[in-house]
């Protein structure tokens, strides 16, 4: 597990991020929705970012030897599934015309497959490095 990642990969993660972000936010700044419906897809789309990488380094450190509570495990599990599904319900009783929702579904599940990337890029990039040496204290005299 120490194959560091190729700079080309970890452009093509951090681009299909921003790619992803940018279409769904600019999608939702020209939507004619109410504000209140652009909070809850803005908002839905921070929370599965932030549930996506959090269960990618949880299933990292359960691989690695690293400890993991099951609760924890399972909360990641059960917030990146519900950020799909609270996608998935609203996108469903939407008013939009079928393009737009899956478009808003397209940039929702590419951002946050481009987050795990950029998460796993970071890791592997850190992995192989070596560690700041920890401070000594100076000697007493």
């Amino acid at each position: 597990m120490n194959a560091k990642p190729s700079n080309a990969f970890i452009g093509a993660s951090w681009v299909a991020l921003l790619a992803g972000m940018v279409a769904y936010n600019v999608g939702l700044w020209n939507a004619t929705m109410p504000l209140n419906e652009k909070g809850y897809y803005f908002t839905i789309l921070l929370y599965g970012l932030f549930a996506a990488v959090s269960l990618q380094k949880t299933v990292r450190d359960q691989l690695e030897g690293i400890p993991v509570t099951n609760i924890y495990y399972g909360l990641c599990w059960f917030a990146t599934l519900s950020a799909v599904l609270l996608l998935s319900v609203g996108l469903w009783n939407a008013t939009l015309t079928l393009s737009e929702k899956g478009f808003y579904a397209m940039a929702f599940m590419l951002s946050l497959f481009a987050a795990i990337a950029v998460q796993k890029n970071t890791r592997d990039s850190r992995s192989g490095s070596p560690e700041p040496a920890a401070p000594t204290e100076p000697p007493l005299h």
